[in-house]
């Protein structure tokens, strides 16, 4: 499954598009924002379960703003997740 995210625009990533196998993160691929942080996080979480890469990544702040890309990430793969329960039933 694939799955497209708009993050907030209080982060410098435009786009997160994620695939899915089932419950564990085949690919993410970020567009915009920092190369080498989005990148690194994006081969991190690979093959790693939804669940786990949410825990880690939820709540990390970019200085003043209050979230970041890491925490949009979460957002997106809470909501990946959500459609995917959906789309089980």
């Amino acid at each position: 499954m694939e799955y497209r995210y708009v993050p907030s625009n209080r982060v410098c990533s435009q786009e997160m598009i994620i695939e899915l196998e089932g419950d564990i993160i085949k690919k993410v691929t970020i567009v915009g924002g920092c190369a080498g942080n989005t990148i690194g996080v994006s081969n991190l979480i690979q093959g790693m379960k939804i669940d786990e890469a949410i825990q880690r990544l939820k709540g990390i702040p970019c200085g003043y703003r209050g979230t970041s890309c890491p925490d949009q990430l979460s957002i997106a793969l809470q909501e990946a997740k959500e459609k995917l329960m959906g789309e089980k039933k």
